[in-house]
């Protein structure tokens, strides 16, 4: 009895293989390497998994960077996603081919792509740009290099090929090499703008462009004069750099700086669906990674979630005295809102991270004189301005959050104090528009 129903279960397996093989495709994802490589198709099989589906696979096609999720849903039919990850620019170009349902994206969009898509809406609207993670661009070298820390400005005349050996930056001797993503990738257009266009810069020519992050940094780990840049996830052993930018201590991209987003080369992954023609698969797998379930995958993929935690800050000299009193008395949440460019609206995370704080206040019975909000700005000519401008973007966040009934202890403007980036470039000043919430 045992050894036929072993045949039957045998006979069966080419038949599920084939339904699998031969479904129709449900969802389409397109765009960045650093999603589509693990995360992408993590989130699709967790959310497969919730929906009650059964024989989930995740396969590795013929092409390069190409993959499909093939599962029997609950009802037993054949379901089928198919995950292409050759950068962030080709997402875009698939939404507008209508060869992709969702585009994946290591940066924003850009207005360029805004105005090319704008027949499948606002793509810039809260229910079309979804952040689903955060991750840190991470400056990497050999595991036996002593480099500890580089500014910014020191990255970019490396990455332009004006620093050239490794004797310049007083360490070892012989020449830099340099490993860097390709074009199309988000990975480049985050490091171009946050490094080399800040600093006036280009990539040199002798560089060496990867379309995967994870080759990258394969190779990294074999080449004892490289430096190059990936996503955290794709670190993969590679010593790590610490990065400061203007006036900002140097930081590491740990989760805690990523999470705020204080890190100089902090960056959002988004999906990116119409507002108006969305397929049912696509908001459902949005909705899935925004969910509890979907941002602890997020984390174990190796990224950073944006679950609320309250995080002990240790005290700098640097401390306004009225910081440091939060400090020794306070713990940080471990997210910033920040505003959409040029606006004192928040942007479409800040939006999602309204609810995250009520939620967690509300656990930690702190809706009611338990928070205060710390705002910060770029640097103007009028310090007083700087300060006003700074409490009146806390204000924008503490009028978000009354509405979900919450009563703050203080709101606070601290101007242009504590900078996370430098104020030269507009990306810097950006970054330095921002909200912190504190918690007793």
């Amino acid at each position: 009895m045992v050894r036929h129903l072993s045949l039957l279960l045998l006979c069966l397996i080419p038949l599920v293989t084939w339904a699998t093989t031969g479904a129709p495709v449900q969802l389409r994802i397109q765009g960045s390497n650093t999603i589509g490589a693990a995360l992408a198709p993590a989130l699709v099989k967790g959310m497969l998994e919730a929906q009650g589906a059964r024989s989930i696979s995740v396969i590795t096609t013929d092409t390069a960077n190409e993959t499909q999720v093939r599962a029997l849903n609950a009802q037993g039919q054949a379901v089928r996603i198919d995950i292409a990850a050759h950068g962030s620019s080709t997402g875009f170009t698939a939404l507008k081919a209508g060869q992709a349902d969702l585009a994946a994206a290591s940066r924003p969009i850009k207005a360029t792509e805004l105005s090319e898509l704008k027949a499948l809406g606002n793509l810039n609207s809260a229910s079309a740009e979804q952040v689903i993670a955060l991750d840190g661009v991470a400056v990497i070298v050999h595991p036996d290099n002593p480099l500890p820390q580089l500014s910014t400005e020191q990255l970019a005349q490396i990455f332009a090929g004006r620093i050239t050996t490794w004797e310049a930056l007083g360490l070892g001797n012989g020449p830099i090499h340099l490993y860097a993503r390709d074009d199309r990738s988000g990975t480049f257009e985050t490091f171009k703008a946050l490094v080399l266009d800040a600093n006036d810069q280009a990539l040199a020519i002798s560089a060496r462009r990867f379309e995967s992050g994870e080759q990258l940094a394969q190779q990294v780990l074999t080449d004892r004069q490289a430096i190059g840049f990936s996503s955290l996830a794709s670190v993969h052993g590679a010593k790590v750099v610490a990065i400061a930018d203007g006036d900002s201590r140097p930081m590491l991209p740990t989760p805690a700086l990523v999470a705020s987003e204080d890190y100089p080369l902090s960056r959002r992954l988004y999906f990116y669906l119409s507002p108006t023609q969305a397929t049912p698969w696509a908001k459902a797998l949005v909705e899935f990674a925004q969910s509890a379930k979907g941002q602890a995958i997020v984390t174990t993929t190796g990224f950073v979630g944006q679950q609320v935690h309250a995080i002990k800050v240790p005290a700098a000299d640097d401390m306004p005295p009225s910081y440091r009193t939060l400090v020794r008395d306070a713990q940080r949440l471990s997210v910033n809102f920040r505003f959409q460019e040029g606006q004192a609206n928040l942007d479409s995370k800040a939006l999602r991270d309204v609810q995250r704080v009520v939620d967690f206040l509300r656990q930690h019975h702190k809706l009611d004189q338990g928070a205060v909000l710390v705002g910060f700005g770029d640097a103007k000519q009028d310090a007083e301005r700087a300060a006003l401008f700074s409490r009146l973007r806390a204000m924008a966040v503490r009028r978000e959050l009354a509405r979900q009934g919450v009563t703050l202890r203080e709101v606070i403007g601290l101007g242009d104090e504590l900078p996370v980036a430098a104020n030269t470039a507009e990306e810097g000043r950006i970054r330095n528009r921002r909200v912190e919430v504190w918690v007793y």
